[in-house]
């Protein structure tokens, strides 16, 4: 079994991208549909969620919650 270290690859991959390149990647994963971007889209949120404030936590978590009814 290898050591591959899928979070760090993506975290690399990412590292420096403007908010125009995190934009389009984003938009990109959303619209291929493809269940391989699924990883780099939730270690993406991993880092919003570590920078962000508690009040945009709960916003995050109200507007995702509130999508999902």
């Amino acid at each position: 079994m290898s050591g591959f270290n899928l979070r760090g690859a993506i975290l690399e991959n990412v590292s420096g991208s403007s908010q125009d390149d995190v934009e389009a990647t984003i938009v990109d994963a959303l619209q291929s549909g493809e269940e391989k971007m699924l990883p780099g889209l939730g270690v993406l949120m991993e880092i919003y969620w570590k920078e962000a404030s508690e009040a945009e936590k709960k916003e995050m978590t109200e507007r995702i919650s509130s999508a999902l009814q």
